[in-house]
């Protein structure tokens, strides 16, 4: 069996990091806003090269406080209109609406996956007061057309970076792109804790400040709120892992472009479409590796059947979820194209040259 991720492989390789960072913090006798959260803020700003990073509960709740810190700030009124890829994971979206304002869903280019420039400029309205980057798959969508629209629109630029810890556009990692960027380390992410973890990045000092106030219940100090918060902490515990594993992001990255290499020189069908080798392998993280075909159920059923794991990202669209009716009737051919044909294949960096052949194997020899 092929594993479509082996967490407990990934995991056992810093299993004596792992063990000295839960010991440091059981001996600490301190488990909330303490050292580790406070090391581990300044290690992940450095590397990803912001002056500023604020741990919370997950990456939704980073999405979420960058919205209502430029609310609370004044840079956002309600209603305004955010602009966000429509072939997204619901969190993106979520973000946008429980904060009261309105998403605007836009059609990605069909090569890249990605964010289209041109319909982000077809979709502006004197509404429209920011825009959500999603780094999907791993996958750079950054561009100088991107920023060239944000500059003429005055438009706030937030990244969604949940998928592309490491990722690099023109020398800068995602999430110092754009205005702010949330992250998350879900276990299976590039960079995983051991359970939810999240985190804002940014150089603006008082959104940096505000942040931190709403995620602890809106707290400046002991007893005094000055907003509406929520309970949104990064522990200590999760801090203390993702210390141990964020030296090793770069090689397992490293890692995740060889096979992704393997797989576009090896795979050969007519039926299936790989996604595009960057002319910069340092855009691409490769968090998972999508491909797209018209028979992609039959496929998933074959290479389950030669045991090869695999994984939909994701089969239902947000604007065809029952959460959101308000978007039912809306045509996004694109993105219902992708959602219809994506099947993510197996990739991480603790996976075996055999695997990876037998991955392909199965693929080439699916029956077209």
């Amino acid at each position: 069996m092929v594993k479509f991720l082996d967490l407990k492989g990934v995991n056992n390789r810093f299993r004596n990091e792992i063990s000295d960072a839960m010991e440091r913090v059981i001996d600490s006798g301190w488990y909330l806003l303490g050292k580790e959260v406070g090391a581990f803020e300044s290690e992940y700003a450095d590397y990803i090269g912001t002056n500023h990073c604020i741990g919370c509960a997950n990456g939704l709740d980073a999405l979420t406080l960058i919205l209502k810190g430029w609310l609370e700030m004044g840079l956002l009124q309600p209603e305004d209109e955010v602009i966000v890829p429509a072939n997204t994971y619901i969190a993106s979206i979520l973000s946008i609406t429980e904060n009261n304002l309105r998403p605007v869903l836009v059609e990605p280019d069909p090569h890249t996956l990605q964010i289209d420039p041109d319909n982000i400029r077809r979709t502006l309205t004197p509404r429209t007061k920011a825009l959500m980057v999603v780094h999907l798959y791993g996958r750079c969508a950054w561009s100088e057309e991107i920023e060239k629209i944000a500059s003429e629109n005055g438009l706030l630029v937030i990244e969604d970076n949940a998928q592309a810890h490491g990722c690099v556009f023109k020398g800068k990692r995602t999430g110092s792109l754009g205005d702010a960027a949330a992250h998350s380390f879900y276990p299976g992410k590039n960079l995983g804790a051991l359970g939810d973890g999240g985190a804002v990045t940014t150089d603006d000092e008082t959104l940096a400040r505000t942040v931190r106030e709403l995620a602890n219940y809106g707290s400046s100090r002991k007893y005094v709120f000055d907003y509406r918060g929520r309970n949104s902490r990064l522990d200590e515990l999760q801090a203390a892992i993702l210390r141990a594993k964020l030296p090793r992001l770069d090689a397992d990255n490293g890692r995740r472009r060889e096979i992704a290499r393997e797989y576009c020189q090896g795979i050969n069908s007519s039926i299936i479409t790989l996604p595009q080798l960057p002319e910069n392998e340092e855009s691409n993280v490769w968090h998972v590796f999508p491909i797209l075909s018209p028979q992609r159920d039959r496929l998933q059923a074959y290479l389950r059947d030669k045991g090869i794991q695999t994984l939909i990202h994701y089969p239902i669209p947000p604007h065809k979820q029952k959460c959101y009716p308000e978007f039912r009737n809306m045509s996004l051919p694109i993105t219902e194209w992708i959602h219809d044909t994506e099947l993510s294949l197996p990739i991480s960096p603790v996976m075996e040259p055999e695997e990876i052949l037998a991955v392909i194997e199965a693929v080439n020899s699916f029956p077209n």
